[in-house]
């Protein structure tokens, strides 16, 4: 959320970023029910004030009836303007609030125009492309053939885009875990299990809702499955003044996620590219109220999930999103897609986002900085590894000309030492 004081400093400025993002917002609107919301609220103070003074008179008018009567009755007509006042002013508020929701952060000069995914603009490329001379074979044909997976056990106990992940299936998902892990941790992220059941104000602080609610499961006691762990981290520091000399805050945050998929029925319905429900490290950070800091760490984060990227031996593009392609808080992302041979085609596996104090003013995170002023900090966060999404790359690109699937060498002694996956004797 941004601050009411720079909208209206600013309106032309955050007119053009709602522009850029392609986001629908009346911020002309929002300006005229905070004239409104001020006016009214000063009126409200005076009359308290009012009110104040002449209760003093009262108490001093002592055991003079007269005079006590003829204050109290003066007050009478305050109250009631002060009642009328205040309804109306909790009318205004929930129009006032419901428009500083939708009011999208400023995206920083250096987004490209777009309106989706297709007119994002590639900033690296790394890796050779493989060239095969025998007959691919997709991760699906791959998994079900190796018994790696199960998708129509999974459709059938867990419905449209399930699945069951077997034998070396899950060991390998279980390894990039706990080699993500490792991964991290000697980069100083704090390592933390979150949960993905979440309240809707974890959501709205984090930006997700209004606007994401298509996307998201709810239960029947209005809780949320959160579709990141972005979402349970940020909330962890919900309400709270950190220390300065404890930025920057590195989270490395494990969840379960849940995502509706709202919208993309017909797109990658099999395997393992979109599915319902996946297992995600997702890096969190918290910094200093600093665009270069904040710029820095950007930077930061998103080589880091190339590094990981890089270690597997996949080759990827990174790509910086247009406006269109970015979401209410972000005030940059990158995507890296990861090359999937069986489709000839790059796959996002990771986004890395920069907030400002988009989600930290929502939440109300905020720290003391060296004139022991309180600011709100500022929030980023990037992908780390996605599973089982980014299997598809890995068992693809992995394939061999005799029918096995080598296992990356970093995987390996996470794998028991296991070299590669063979395809079991019972199968033909």
């Amino acid at each position: 959320m941004l601050d009411i004081k720079f909208i209206r400093e600013n309106k032309d400025l955050v007119k053009e970023g709602a522009r850029k993002k392609h986001i629908a917002v009346d911020v002309d609107k929002l300006i005229e029910l905070d004239e409104e919301r001020r006016t009214l609220v000063s009126a409200i103070e005076t009359r308290k004030a009012e009110q104040n003074r002449v209760s003093d008179q009262i108490t001093a008018a002592g055991t003079d009836p007269a005079e006590r009567a003829k204050l109290i009755e003066s007050m009478k007509a305050v109250k009631e303007e002060s009642k009328k006042d205040e309804e109306k002013l909790n009318e205004v508020m929930k129009e006032w609030q419901k428009l500083m929701l939708a009011v999208p952060n400023i995206p920083d000069i250096s987004v490209p125009e777009g309106e989706s995914d297709e007119q994002n603009s590639e900033v690296k490329a790394w890796g050779e492309k493989k060239n095969f001379d025998f007959a691919l074979k997709n991760h699906i044909e791959i998994m079900e053939e190796y018994d790696l997976a199960d998708f129509g056990k999974g459709a059938e106990v867990a419905g449209f885009r399930g699945y069951f992940l077997k034998n070396e299936g899950a060991e390998l998902s279980f390894a990039v875990w706990q080699y993500a892990k490792d991964f991290w941790m000697k980069r100083g992220f704090q390592f933390m299990m979150v949960p993905s059941l979440v309240r809707k104000q974890a959501l709205m602080g984090t930006g997700y809702i209004p606007g994401g609610e298509d996307d998201l499961y709810k239960t029947q006691d209005d809780d949320y499955l959160a579709g990141t762990g972005e979402v349970a981290t940020m909330s962890y520091f919900a309400d709270t003044v950190l220390n300065k000399a404890d930025f920057p805050i590195k989270v490395l945050a494990f969840s379960p996620c849940f995502r509706r998929e709202a919208g993309s029925h017909s797109k990658d319905v099999k395997g393992l590219i979109r599915v319902h429900e996946f297992f995600k490290l997702e890096q969190v950070v918290l910094c200093e109220a600093n665009h270069e800091e904040s710029v820095n760490h950007h930077e930061e984060i998103n080589r880091n999930t190339e590094e990981f990227i890089e270690s597997l031996g996949i080759p990827y593009q990174t790509v910086v999103n247009c406006g269109g392609d970015i979401g209410l808080g972000q005030v940059k992302k990158y995507d890296i897609n990861l090359w999937v041979p069986g489709e000839q085609k790059y796959r996002e596996i990771s986004s890395a986002s920069y907030f400002h104090d988009f989600q930290t003013r929502r939440l109300n995170i905020k720290y003391r900085d060296a004139d022991e002023k309180l600011k709100f900090a500022h929030s980023l966060n990037c992908t780390a590894a996605p599973t089982p999404r980014i299997l598809v790359s890995l068992i693809e690109n992995y394939q061999q000309a005799d029918g096995s699937v080598s296992i990356p060498e970093v995987l390996r002694p996470y794998m028991g030492g296991k070299a590669s996956i063979q395809k079991p004797a019972n199968k033909s």
